[in-house]
């Protein structure tokens, strides 16, 4: 049986894609590859969902049984070894839920990330005070004082993609509710953080927005959630939508649709990114 993984990364999951669009454009049913490879056909189907590392010997058997010729071959197990490999967030096995590995490796391959967050500055640009008192006053505070450091490190060492030489497109919406909402008595935790806000509101690569109370309820008021377009055709747009104890991982047609047609939706409605800037330093000035 193949290892299993902690979570997939998102190479596993566009091989893993691609592995069933071979099998299905080769004629066979998941029950003739299993025969192939002499397994469970569960076997197959984790390994197509990403559910499961992709064991090399099984792969290089079933693209032969594909017919993929053997140059092709050669660069999909290539590909394969690359995407089995850790990624950086994995040593932070020990505070990062399974659920959420794999919204890291999304966020780490993703050219655009559009966002709802009804509740909180999104991880990607909060300071570290700002993380360290959210997760302190959330249900992670219940760990103690070392998992929520660990977990703070983790939310910096994230924040590295916004730094890199070609970042994605972040575009992030905020509920009015994410600037009114201190998170410490400390007053320079929420100004500090609004000064974070600002400045990333500068950058070409970042784009914010606020959706103002003044303009009634708008159809993301159901839950944050965040759409992932990647420069891999092989992947599809990804939403990804959290809840207490764990999270969805959406990517069929009618659901990322209805997704990209609420966050436009939003977009049209919300303060525009000129007006957000004003209404930060607003609030800014406020604490």
């Amino acid at each position: 049986m193949s290892e299993r993984r902690a979570a997939p990364t998102v190479g596993q999951v566009v091989l893993g894609k691609r592995l069933q669009e071979l099998r299905e454009a080769a004629g066979l049913s998941r029950d003739e590859a299993a025969r192939v490879l002499r397994v469970a056909p569960a076997t197959v189907r984790r390994m197509e969902t990403a559910d499961v590392a992709l064991k090399i010997p099984y792969v290089q058997i079933l693209l032969t049984a594909y017919g993929v010729a053997d140059d092709e071959v050669t660069a999909f197990v290539g590909l394969a070894e690359e995407a089995n490999r850790p990624g950086w967030w994995q040593r932070f096995h020990d505070v990062l839920p399974d659920w959420f590995s794999l919204y890291v490796s999304l966020e780490g391959a993703a050219r655009i990330i559009r966002s709802y967050e009804p509740h909180f500055v999104p991880g990607l640009l909060q300071t570290e005070g700002y993380a360290r008192a959210v997760l302190e006053a959330g249900t992670i505070g219940n760990s103690g004082p070392d998992a929520v450091e660990r977990h703070v490190s983790l939310r910096l060492e994230r924040q590295r993609l916004l730094e890199r030489e070609n970042p994605p497109h972040l575009w992030v919406i905020m509920d009015e509710t994410v600037l009114r909402r201190p998170v410490s008595v400390d007053s320079r935790v929420m100004r500090d953080q609004l000064d974070k806000l600002l400045e990333y509101s500068a950058r070409d690569r970042v784009t914010l927005q606020v959706a103002e109370f003044e303009d009634g309820p708008h159809p993301g008021t159901y839950a944050p959630f965040s759409l992932f377009r990647f420069a891999e055709p092989e992947l599809p747009d990804m939403v990804f939508t959290e809840y207490l104890t764990g999270a969805l991982y959406l990517d069929s047609a009618k659901e990322v649709s209805a997704h990209l047609e609420v966050l436009d939706h939003m977009t049209a409605g919300a303060a525009s990114p000129q007006r957000t800037e004003g209404l930060l330093r607003e609030y800014r000035d406020s604490f």
